[in-house]
């Protein structure tokens, strides 16, 4: 995937999907690390819950805050790209 983006030029990626704390946290991670400007986008990201272990969505939202360039809303993101 990082070879493709790089061969079309493009730097910045904008993330969103089913598994906050585990798939779209492990993609952000590596992108970051191969030198992209990464957001992510809270509202069109999703994660579990579970009664003991607890709140996967807002463990990964405390990580992306850390991590991400940007956290944003699909709205902030829709308006960005105008």
């Amino acid at each position: 995937m990082v070879l493709q983006l790089r061969k079309r030029g493009i730097q910045r990626i904008i993330l969103g999907g089913m598994l906050a704390n585990m798939c779209v946290e492990s993609h952000m991670r590596h992108l970051i690390e191969e030198g992209f400007e990464v957001a992510v986008v809270r509202d069109a990201t999703a994660g579990p819950r579970h009664p003991v272990w607890g709140d996967g969505y807002q463990a990964a939202i405390i990580n992306y805050r850390f991590f991400a360039h940007a956290l944003l809303s699909t709205d902030e993101v829709l308006d960005r790209m105008h």
